[in-house]
């Protein structure tokens, strides 16, 4: 019987998924001829809202897409802790590890009650923060199954991110360059407020070699507290209808495999080969989902979201850029 209904899933499931796999790494491939600010990433949304609102898709490819939107990005958020040690906290010093850590927890509770406050749409704010405050499409992937209302809200907070990075990897650099910081201090900055690794990796090596090592350490510092930034976020959503603490415990199974991921990493030695084949699939995945997600957005909700969400977005990062700054010359 259980074999029977799994080839019932299968056959129902195949012809959307196969359709966002081609769309996805069609947006892969194609994103290494195009400008730096058009990753795979967003290359692969844009490529499915253009098929999903210029075809008209058959129904049998609705359970498909919506299984692979859902799966494919919880999956992405297990792939990136193979990246993440928490020895990169150890690693960063008491002044820089309680800046970081008090950004993220302002961030989470600005994000929270400002999203409320200026009427983002939907879920759309919560992500496009909580995606700012800490990785960029991998944080908005971990919490959108907690308190995405609509694929939509993804797909907008998905791009307003990337986007956003992809500005600020540009902008910072050369803003930071004319500065008298030290490059611990730029590391500091680009660190810990730009969306991504990529745009960390990319913003922090355009200044200098050295500036590029501390802020990808504060990076991977930053990534490494998704799993209580996440529980907190949940908290704050979900404290008014949770009838006991016991609710706030139960984690979804892909946050699970984070921690116990990241853990191993602290104690264990993985290989780079490993890593880095790790970080690839969970790309791709990533990428897929958005796909997925893509050819359910249409392109009058991306407009009429889209202009609030960057708005919202271009808010908070200027918050968290504001808050980095302020603790560094407070502490410092």
């Amino acid at each position: 019987m259980g074999d029977l209904r799994a080839m019932i899933r299968l056959r129902e499931t195949w012809p959307g998924a196969l359709l966002a796999v081609v769309v996805g790494l069609t947006g892969h491939f194609v994103a290494a001829y195009t400008p730096p600010a058009l990753n795979g990433i967003l290359m692969a949304l844009l490529l499915g809202m253009a098929v999903g609102n210029l075809v008209n898709l058959p129904a049998v490819m609705q359970p498909g897409i919506s299984f692979t939107s859902g799966k494919l990005l919880e999956l992405s958020v297990i792939f990136l802790a193979f990246g993440i040690s928490y020895a990169h906290i150890a690693g960063l010093g008491l002044r820089s590890f309680v800046i970081i850590a008090a950004v993220v927890l302002a961030m989470v509770l600005i994000t929270f009650h400002l999203a409320r406050r200026v009427k983002c749409p939907g879920s759309t704010g919560w992500l496009v923060g909580f995606g700012t405050a800490i990785c960029g499409s991998s944080a908005i992937a971990a919490l959108a199954p907690r308190v995405a209302r609509d694929k939509e809200d993804v797909g907008i907070a998905m791009a307003v991110v990337n986007l956003l990075g992809s500005l600020g990897m540009l902008v910072l650099p050369f803003v930071l360059s004319r500065t008298g910081l030290s490059p611990s201090e730029q590391g500091l900055l680009v660190g810990g407020t730009l969306h991504s690794v990529g745009n960390v990796v990319g913003a922090g090596y355009a200044i200098s070699d050295a500036a590029g090592e501390a802020a990808t350490t504060i990076k991977l510092a930053r990534v490494a507290l998704l799993s209580p930034a996440l529980i907190l976020f949940g908290f704050l959503v979900h404290r008014e209808r949770a009838s006991s603490w016991r609710e706030h415990a139960r984690l979804p199974w892909y946050l699970w495999g984070f921690i116990g991921i990241t853990v191993l990493n602290s104690w264990v030695t993985v290989s780079p080969e490993v890593v880095k084949a790790m970080e690839l699939a969970g790309k791709l995945a990533l990428t897929i989902a958005l796909a997925a997600i893509g050819l359910k957005v249409s392109f009058g909700q991306l407009i009429r979201s889209g202009r609030k969400g960057m708005g919202f977005g271009l808010i908070v990062f200027a918050i968290q850029l504001a808050l980095v700054a302020l603790l560094m010359v407070v502490m410092g």
